[in-house]
């Protein structure tokens, strides 16, 4: 049936490359319909239990995703003329300029009430700062350093470093709205560096974070993809040596990927970090079918068939293992679609239909164009068999000593798994060369850290905000928030009442408490709203029926596991310590990131558990043996055990880029042992071979590909390592790892397993 296919191809070989070009013009006119997610949200599932309670947060109250902008005054002064002057100007020009702005908070327009005889004065704090005097200046240092809403906040407790926020709701109509709000702040920035040059400006804040995800992406595609084509070209050259093969070769994997992402563009699919790196992933993959094919075809060349004839060799031998490797691979990746993170399902559709693409052109294009060349025949052993033949018989000879030290090797390095456990750390997402992570790393340092946590605590009825025994619970959770040694900061409701009941009675500070009574804590309340400037009101923490309030935790830069028990902290306090209906969890982007990586792993074991059991059975049926089908999951399974001890023994921290792993790696380092046992039992059954020659066949026929495609495979997710994103740096690091322990244990471990059952067997 092969044979006949392979005659097809070569007699309508035009019409076979005008179909493929056709195919490849359709797809590409999707690829304009591309776009760059600037939202983290994109990471969780419209399911996500945490993103639900984080947009529940944010509906009911003002939005508050920022930008921070932090400053550094050289001589380490923030309360100077100059410098506070330079605050001054910074807070009206992003009041002016940045897009979609809904408040800016500063030192200079903090909102400062005082006492007026038998009412309330509120004003900002510092205004025309450049006719301030030595008086004015230590004077408003002290109400500011003094201020629990402003310190660890916008102001640093020694005054040697402050911020100024600015509030940001997107209305979520444009792709380029995160973009323009970092291009415009990173403008004010370098104005006011220019503007005041004893300043030091700094850029932080989750819609700066937005911003970073669509930079990395963009960096990797213009950076890696094409650094990654360069390897392959060199690698291909040498092995092959033959310029038109390449090149042949290079059209398939273009091809590949303009299909899928192509596809992706047609099908609405969003690029993201991880998306991004499909392009390389997909290029990485397509190689193994062309090589092996082009392999086999030299190889039957060498031994005396003219082209026509070694095409049809090529795909009689080839096309079974091909589509068996093609298949199981895109299986693998189909699995991450039970991955909690939609970027990751998006990342393993679009690499499945780069994978059949592939496929397709391998068994379809490549031996119709290849047989319009003019390729020579080779005597020469260009690629190695010979090599392959004399490694065998050192396989061959040494077989149970080998498999005895893989057995050890593979004992000891499954033992260290246990050292892994599950942490992250969603802003080291980003290395240090991007300039995110610097200014967030300088500003959790200084000033205050970007993780934070909203609270909703609800009253249980209509005003209830202003009830004296709900304040004080209130009371009660921001004094034991502060007492933890994670927290940062805490902005609390309870600080401005108490503040403005100290205004109510003269400015005494024995009055700085909260009211006894509800009506006058409600009046007081009135008092100093009416007064606030639009764009300064309460709604970032009060809702509109005054029913409940927002309380925020700033934390220390923490990991993921250090915060899920923080979390668990805060609800065993509710439990303890305040009515039922005020309990609740908290929610933020950190919460998120925190249970994703945990819930991310259990779904993505969930899939990969699916897939082994789909291709074990695909790989039963296609080698007509249950035995050899059960002994080709022990390599398939083990590499990345391997990959994960040597994980746990070198790092231990296991994150939200591995949690995808198993998956990615599953149906790649599938596609050695089935071209293995492909060749392994064709010479069994064809040839009559013993099992120490069927072993020998199949490192001779095959060898060669296999190492050459790991080292090209291996290459290709190393080049990833170069990700300044640390979820595909970790990815690439890891599938590189787990590629090279599937090459170790198909040379090492297979051969000889295969030679001790056929000889128990046959005893």
């Amino acid at each position: 049936m092969i044979v006949h296919y392979a005659h097809f191809i070569l007699k309508w070989r035009w019409l076979i490359l005008l179909g493929a070009l056709l195919a490849v013009a359709l797809a590409s006119m999707g690829l304009p319909k591309l776009t760059f997610s600037s939202n983290y949200r994109i990471f969780f599932s419209k399911e996500n239990p945490q993103l639900r309670a984080f947009e529940e947060l944010q509906s009911k109250y003002s939005k508050n995703d920022n930008v921070l902008f932090v400053l550094a005054p050289k001589d380490g002064k923030v309360f100077t003329r100059k410098t506070l002057a330079a605050v001054e100007w910074l807070t009206n020009k992003a009041e002016i300029t940045i897009p979609h702005h809904t408040r800016v908070d500063s030192i200079t327009n903090y909102q400062h009430s005082s006492a007026n005889g038998d009412d309330i004065t509120v004003a900002r704090l510092v205004e025309d700062a450049e006719k301030f005097s030595d008086r004015d200046l230590q004077r408003v240092k002290k109400i500011a350093l003094s201020e629990p809403l402003l310190v660890n906040r916008i102001i640093s407790p020694r005054a040697h470093v402050t911020g100024v926020n600015v509030t940001i709701s997107l209305p979520g109509k444009s792709n380029q709205e995160v973009p323009n709000v970092a291009k415009s702040a990173r403008e004010i920035a370098q104005q006011l560096r220019e503007k005041y040059p004893h300043l030091k400006v700094y850029l932080t804040g989750l819609s700066m974070m937005n911003n970073a995800f669509p930079e990395a992406a963009k960096h990797d595609v213009t950076t890696l993809v094409p650094l990654m084509l360069l390897i392959v070209i060199v690698i291909l050259g040498i092995m092959l040596r033959s310029v038109w093969s390449t090149v042949t070769t290079l059209l398939v994997i273009i091809m590949s990927i303009i299909i899928a992402m192509g596809a992706a563009g047609w099908l609405g699919i969003k690029l993201s970090g991880p998306t991004t790196t499909a392009p390389t992933i997909i290029l990485t993959l397509s190689i193994a079918d062309s090589v092996h094919f082009l392999v086999t075809m030299f190889s039957e060349m060498r031994h005396g068939k003219n082209k026509h004839d070694a095409i049809i060799e090529s795909l009689r031998l080839n096309f079974q293992p091909i589509f068996l490797t093609s298949i199981t691979t895109a299986i693998g990746f189909l699995s991450m679609n039970f991955s909690d993170a939609p970027p990751f399902r998006d990342l393993g559709n679009i690499t499945a239909m780069g994978v059949m693409a592939a496929f397709v052109f391998s068994v379809s294009f490549l031996p119709a164009f290849i047989s319009l060349l003019p390729l020579r025949e080779r005597k020469k052993d260009a690629m190695g068999s010979q090599s392959m033949v004399r490694f065998a018989d050192f396989v061959i000879k040494r077989r149970k000593p080998l498999l005895w030290i893989m057995l050890s090797i593979i004992i000891v390095l499954v033992s260290f798994i246990p050292r892994n456990e599950l942490n992250d750390e969603f802003v080291k997402y980003f290395d240090k060369s991007v300039p995110f992570r610097v200014d967030t790393d300088f500003a959790s340092a200084n000033l205050t850290g970007i993780y934070q946590i909203g609270y909703d605590l609800k009253s249980g009825k209509s005003r209830g905000i202003n009830d004296p025994e709900y304040l004080k619970h209130v009371e009660h959770f921001t004094r034991w928030l502060r007492q933890q040694k994670q927290v940062t900061h805490v902005t609390s409701l309870t600080d401005i009442v108490k503040r403005i009941n100290k205004n109510m009675h003269g400015d005494d500070p024995k009055w700085y408490r909260i009211p006894d009574r509800q009506d006058l804590a409600a009046q007081y309340l009135f008092l100093y709203e009416n007064q606030l400037p639009r764009g300064l009101e309460l709604t970032n923490q009060i809702d509109i029926d005054k029913t409940s309030t927002r309380l925020t935790v700033t934390l220390d830069n923490i990991s993921t596991k250090e915060l899920l028990y923080f979390e668990s902290r805060v609800q065993q306090w509710f439990a303890a310590n305040v009515p039922k209906y005020m309990a609740t969890p908290g929610a933020s982007p950190s919460i998120m990131f925190a249970f994703i990586g945990e819930r991310n792993i259990k779904s993505m074991l969930l899939g990969s558990a699916l897939a082994l059991v789909l291709i074990s059975l695909i790989i039963i049926v296609a080698v007509r043996s249950l035995k050899i089908g059960l002994i080709s999951l022990l390599p398939n399974l083990l590499p990345a055990a391997m990959a994960f001890g040597v994980w746990g023994l070198l790092v231990g921290r296991v994150g939200l880029a591995l949690s995808v792993i198993i998956s990615l790696t599953l149906g790649i380092v599938v596609d050695d042992t089935i071209h293995f046992l492909s060749k392994y039992l064709r010479a069994r059954r064809e040839r009559g071979l013993n099992a120490e020659e069927a072993v020998r066949y199949a490192f001779r026929t095959v060898g060669t590909a296999l190492w050459v495609n790991s080292l090209i495979l291996a290459a290709g997710f190393s080049v990833l390592m170069f990700s300044a994103f640390e979820i595909n740096s970790g990815m690439g690091k890891m599938a590189a790892i787990t590629i090279a322990f599937a090459l170790l244990a198909d040379f090492l471990f297979l051969p000889p397993l295969l030679m001790l059952l056929e000889k128990k067997q046959n005893a």
